[in-house]
């Protein structure tokens, strides 16, 4: 996706250019009085004032100013994220302590402590994840992870400078538009996919993809292309009836097409063997409704999923109810897949207004500064402080402490019941032993075994979504080093190890 900051400024005179800059700049603050948010424009402007001066001279390698850059940041940050004035100020400002002999106190005096801290906690993890220094990096990434268990902001304008530099990343030399995109795909796609960001993982995926295997990136988008008129009238023909019958239910509802991206159709075709005519689950339908009242919400889903399974015949193992249990980064929908008239199965999206809200701009953004304070105990907390539990583990091999986050990154969630019916979601091949650390340090390391629904099984024993799972301990029980082999959750990983250093007898000269 190109921005406007992509017009190439050498040839422009220097009174074009400082119109450019203040026509982008005015493109933000548009945005950003047009939001939810409470209108500080006064501060929006010294920040942008400020930064212009500092990045004052300095051009991008592609020979545009500089000072686009912060603002493109801002931009994504405000309009794509979906953050407030102190966020887009920390974005314009995010390079000046970097790349200026400006500090981190000369923008505290300026413009408050807290934009202060998100410009510090945004130059502490500038640079990359690898290279020759890559266990210098990984401190890098464990600091990014460190400020955004204390202010998840930080993370989310990072997200809007990595997109930025992705989008213009045609400008780099090729080995570092490799280097970019391979750290791109190993890290910040699954980091904004678990904090929800789900346009900006798949934008994310698609660019690093385009960068990594240019020439299947190019086969895969021209069979996109050639095959796009075939597919709208197959959407056409399916979706017709369909929105005949929310049309009599008088439904106020919007009705569209989301084909899959480039990558997800590239994996898919990898990890199963198939050439792209066979990736019959090219597209799904979504369906988003307006509806005032939150509470009306999962009826009116289920009263879309009825009439829909009414036409056309459901996969019964396709349905995925994520309203009654929302997936940890706050991801909210009914999907269910039903076979089309041309005999092929189509996947549909339900959601309301507010979920398609969450599902897009991502959980965290919705979460904290739109909302206020009343959802804090949700679930992207209890992962921010899983994330805290990494950090506080003394070990001090940062490529393992990636490798451990990774692990949570990346896996598919399961939820588990406990006997009174609370909730717990744990990544996928977890454990009975996760469970009891996910309870207690003290609940895991006296673990003997525990009961899945109601059956005896050792605290080895992978659970399922769906088990109710009881963790049976005895005083006598003491952590063992083999049990690492049968943990999932780096959170129990850590705890298990602070607890078998704390067994290891002390050391006597």
């Amino acid at each position: 996706m190109a921005t406007s900051t992509d017009i190439t400024t050498y040839n422009l005179t220097p009174e074009e250019e400082e119109q450019l800059i203040e026509s982008e700049f005015q493109d933000v603050l548009n945005g950003y009085l047009k939001s939810n948010h409470r209108k500080k424009v006064e501060i929006i402007e010294r920040a942008f004032r400020f930064a212009k001066k500092a990045h004052g001279g300095i051009r991008r390698r592609s020979g545009e100013p500089y000072i686009l850059h912060p603002i493109a940041v801002a931009k994504i940050a405000s309009q794509e994220i979906g953050l407030g004035s102190t966020s887009i100020c920390a974005a314009l400002l995010h390079d000046v302590v970097e790349d200026t002999d400006y500090t981190v106190e000369d923008i505290e005096a300026q413009f408050g402590k807290k934009i202060a801290q998100l410009v510090s906690g945004l130059t502490k993890i500038s640079g990359g994840i690898f290279g020759d220094q890559a266990s210098a990096q990984a401190e890098n990434f464990r600091k990014l992870l460190l400020t955004m268990s204390e202010d998840i902001r930080v993370v989310l304008i990072k997200m809007a400078d990595r997109l930025h530099n992705m989008r213009t990343l045609g400008s780099m030399a090729p080995n570092k538009q490799y280097k970019i995109a391979g750290e791109t795909l190993y890290i910040y796609a699954p980091l904004a996919h678990r904090l929800g960001l789900f346009e900006i993982k798949t934008e994310l995926e698609d660019l690093s993809f385009k960068y990594e295997h240019p020439k299947s990136y190019e086969r895969i988008s021209e069979l996109i292309r050639q095959s796009e008129a075939r597919r709208s009238e197959v959407y056409n023909d399916f979706s017709a009836p369909i929105k005949e019958k929310l049309d009599t239910m008088g439904l106020k509802y919007e009705a569209q097409s989301r084909l899959k991206s480039v990558y997800s159709i590239w994996r898919k075709m990898e990890a199963k063997h198939v050439p792209f005519e066979e990736v019959y689950d090219l597209y799904a339908m979504r369906i988003i409704f307006d509806c005032e009242d939150q509470s009306k919400e999962k009826e009116i889903c289920w009263s879309i999923y009825s009439a829909i399974t009414d036409l056309y015949r459901l996969h019964p193992d396709r349905t995925r109810d994520w309203i009654s249990v929302p997936k940890a980064n706050g991801y909210q929908a009914l999907h269910l897949t039903v076979m089309g008239p041309d005999g092929n199965w189509i996947e549909v999206q339900i959601r309301s207004r507010r979920m398609d809200e969450i599902a897009e701009k991502g959980f965290a953004a919705h979460w904290k500064y739109k909302i206020g304070e009343s959802d804090e105990e949700s679930e992207l907390n209890v992962w921010l402080r899983t994330i805290k539990d990494i950090l506080d583990d003394p070990n001090p091999n940062a490529i393992d402490f990636l490798d451990t986050l990774k692990l949570n990154l990346f896996a598919s969630e399961i939820v588990v019941f406990t006997p009174k019916g609370e909730l717990i979601t744990l990544p996928n091949q977890a454990t009975v032993l996760d469970v009891a650390f996910e309870l207690h340090s003290q609940i895991g390391t006296k673990c003997i075994a525990g009961k899945v629904n109601h059956k005896l099984v050792p605290l080895s024993h992978k659970l399922q979504s769906g088990d109710q799972v009881e963790v049976l301990t005895s005083q006598s029980q003491k952590p063992k080093e083999e049990w690492m082999a049968f943990l999932a959750t780096a959170k129990a990983r850590t705890r298990l190890r602070a607890a078998l250093r704390q067994e290891q007898p002390p050391v006597i000269d």
